[in-house]
């Protein structure tokens, strides 16, 4: 991504967190080094004023994607989060901006399930059954034939679940959500399908992976 944009291919704006991070976060009991959360702030500060959007903003909230960005190539190993930023204000937001509330919370409850996967480590199976009680109710079998209403309802029974399931509520501050993400990705770079991979590639484990927070880039929008 930094080479495309060396060049002058549009990419939407973003920052990484080096691989030097991850090996940091490994190496003194998944703690980060001095002083990243606020290069951090002052990273996603500069995308906010390239873009004109604010993180946590209630009118134009600014979306990332939280990926990881490994030297080796190792396509699905690790994991990723979209649309991180979505909360009960900022949905309304996207919403408005985009003109299509079914869009908005179509978008949020796909955060709000992939967050519960991949950040809190929950079981994705009851959140499926949840969708297809929701298409059942409405007497549809296609997911985008639920309509904006039954998606907002959709999300409140994700958040529900996910309060059942831990005892605490949905992280609904974007700072909270992204550094649960950031947590997130260091962590995958030793799940047993990354370690797996690496073993058979031949990919040491000490290179670690970077964590790339990029602009959210919607086609309708």
């Amino acid at each position: 991504l930094a080479q495309m944009a060396v060049i002058g291919l549009p990419v939407p704006p973003g920052f990484t967190v080096t691989t030097e991070v991850c090996t940091h976060f490994y190496e003194h009991g998944k703690a980060y080094p001095e002083g990243l959360r606020e290069q951090v702030e002052q990273a996603l500060a500069l995308v906010e004023s390239r873009l004109g959007q604010k993180f946590g903003d209630k009118e134009n909230p600014l979306l990332v994607s939280v990926r990881s960005g490994a030297r080796a190539s190792m396509p699905g190993m690790m994991d990723t989060v979209l649309n991180l930023g979505l909360n009960d204000d900022t949905v309304e937001g996207l919403a408005s901006r985009s003109g299509d509330r079914r869009f908005a919370f179509d978008s949020y409850r796909r955060f709000v399930q992939m967050y519960a996967d991949v950040v809190l480590g929950l079981d994705i199976a009851p959140f499926e059954r949840l969708l297809e009680r929701a298409k059942r109710r409405r007497g549809v079998e296609m997911d985008y034939e639920l309509t904006a209403q039954d998606l907002e309802v959709l999300v409140a029974t994700y958040k529900a679940r996910i309060f059942d399931e831990t005892d605490k509520d949905f992280p609904d501050e974007p700072a909270e959500q992204l550094w649960g993400a950031i947590g997130a990705v260091f962590g995958s770079w030793m799940n047993q399908r990354a370690q797996t991979y690496r073993r058979l590639n031949d990919i040491p484990a000490s290179w670690g992976t970077a964590v790339n927070v990029q602009a959210m880039v919607f086609g309708n929008m």
